[in-house]
């Protein structure tokens, strides 16, 4: 194991770290974390965190998680917090300030971009693309190349935190392979975005989205077909 921190840098019991690790300056690395080989973790970086669950939280209260696992090749941001039982794929970048919570999976060589957050209970695929503040809500999965603008913000409560009803009924968003969102589009609960659908910047997502379709507006509706060019099998 070769291992070059900086200052002040906090490691806790039972963490495994690959070859060739660099760890900055005021990193906590919690207990049981396993980082693969070639990582870069920059300064002020959280990795491992436990939750903690407020009290009107409808998360199920759980005592300990299972440790975080970075994989190879992994480079974390500067102030980036990656919680426990979180997953990090092989050659994944995570900006600074980004925010990966507990019980995500981050399939390999995706872009996490700054200010990003990947709320609980996510998957996202390989070779996706989170732009700069966008916000993935709980329970949403993002297949393969996925690529998700600045901004961009998507949903999983039609109750907006009123009545006992929307407990049953949480859903995140569905975003399948090679699906493309917009700056500043909003995608509300349990919308699915097809293979290859678009939404362009600025739209609302009320319907779900069809294979290949662009859609545009509020509420956001088909004005034509994803050009041949565009589409990920084509790439």
């Amino acid at each position: 194991m070769t291992l070059k921190k900086g200052q002040n840098v906090v490691i806790s019991d039972n963490v495994k770290f690959g070859e060739n690790v660099i760890v900055g300056n005021n990193v906590v690395i919690y207990e049981g974390t396993t980082i693969g080989d070639n990582c870069i973790i920059q300064d002020n970086a959280v990795i491992g965190k436990q939750p903690t669950r407020a009290k009107a939280s409808i998360l199920p209260d759980v005592d300990q998680l299972p440790p975080a696992h970075i994989g190879n090749s992994v480079t974390i941001g500067t102030s980036a917090i990656i919680y426990a039982n979180a997953e990090i794929g092989n050659d994944v970048f995570v900006a600074d300030l980004a925010t990966v919570r507990e019980r995500v999976q981050i399939g390999e060589a995706t872009i996490i971009g700054r200010g990003v957050a990947v709320e609980n209970d996510c998957t996202v695929g390989k070779r996706c693309k989170l732009e700069t503040n966008c916000y993935i809500t709980a329970y949403s999965e993002l297949g393969d190349y996925v690529f998700i603008a600045p901004n961009v913000v998507t949903t999983n409560d039609n109750f907006m935190g009123r009545t006992k009803d929307r407990l049953d009924q949480f859903k995140g968003v569905t975003i399948k392979d090679g699906g493309r969102i917009g700056a500043n589009a909003t995608i509300l609960p349990g919308k699915t975005i097809d293979e290859d659908g678009t939404v362009a910047a600025g739209s609302i997502v009320s319907n779900n989205v069809e294979k290949e379709s662009l859609v545009l507006g509020s509420p956001a509706k088909e004005i034509r077909k994803v050009p041949n060019e565009q589409l990920l099998r084509n790439q």
